[in-house]
């Protein structure tokens, strides 16, 4: 039985839930959404009904998000490897973390979603669906298309990793101490503060940042200098040979 276009459109809701906490940026959300719509209408006669069509969706978006995820590293990663390096740690008897602030930077739903998406793909998805979603460790089995078995254990890593990098950066907050902006929020204003789009305390609190930030106005910076550098390739108007110039003038009139 193929799948309708009602069934897809009465999972939409969790979908865009799904892809929201996955990216951490609504458009990029959106965008992931809609991917997976195309490709569920592309394939809708495929849908045999031997899954929920709910669970059916998920998995082609988070498929979807996996690959698109792995393309858009600059370096090749090994997912597996860093899970098991940070579970290496964890074998550790001497390894441990500050209780408190991962349980504070935990509690606080920027700092818990920045430290999401520093998750490896496959992992960041099985402890949405899990943890957030609320579905069960054969659901994500189902979705990823993998044993019971691996998927507790990117349950399990993935929880692990989480508290690694949530431990991390106890230093990093006390230097943004006072600073306004988050990093994120800061460095996705940046287009609209060149283009000069920003109201007034929306530039203040962009410079302020950059004002005591010690990682962005390094960014800002190399953002600055490309769009010269990109700015320098346009060719000078007088480039166009004279006679051509006036044979397109003429042809424009």
């Amino acid at each position: 039985m193929a799948l309708s276009p009602d069934q897809i459109t009465a999972a939409l809701p969790g979908l865009l839930r799904y892809a929201r906490v996955l990216t951490r940026d609504p458009v990029a959300a959106e965008d992931l959404v809609q991917d997976t719509v195309v490709r569920a209408l592309e394939r809708a006669a495929d849908f045999r009904g031997e899954s929920a069509p709910q669970t059916w969706l998920h998995r082609i978006l988070h498929h979807r998000f996996v690959d698109l995820a792995r393309a858009d590293r600059t370096e090749p990663t090994d997912d597996d490897t860093l899970a098991e390096q940070v579970e290496q740690a964890w074998r550790d008897d001497a390894y441990t973390v500050d209780a408190e602030t991962v349980v504070l930077r935990a509690e606080t739903a920027d700092e818990l979603r920045d430290a999401l998406i520093h998750l490896p793909a496959a992992y960041r998805s099985a402890i949405v669906l899990h943890d957030v979603q609320g579905l069960t460790a054969g659901a994500v089995a189902e979705i990823q298309e993998v044993s019971v078995a691996a998927a507790k254990q990117r349950i399990s890593r993935g929880r692990a990793m989480l508290v690694t990098h949530l431990a991390r950066g106890t230093e990093r907050r006390m230097a943004l101490q006072g600073v306004p902006l988050r990093c994120w929020d800061a460095r996705s204003r940046v287009g609209d503060y060149l283009a000069d789009e920003l109201s007034q305390g929306e530039r203040s609190a962009l410079e302020a940042h950059l004002g005591g930030c010690p990682t962005c106005p390094a960014l800002y910076a190399g953002l600055v200098g490309v769009r010269e550098a990109l700015g320098a390739l346009r060719d000078p108007d007088t480039v166009v040979p004279p006679a051509i110039a006036d044979r397109l003038r003429s042809s424009a009139t």
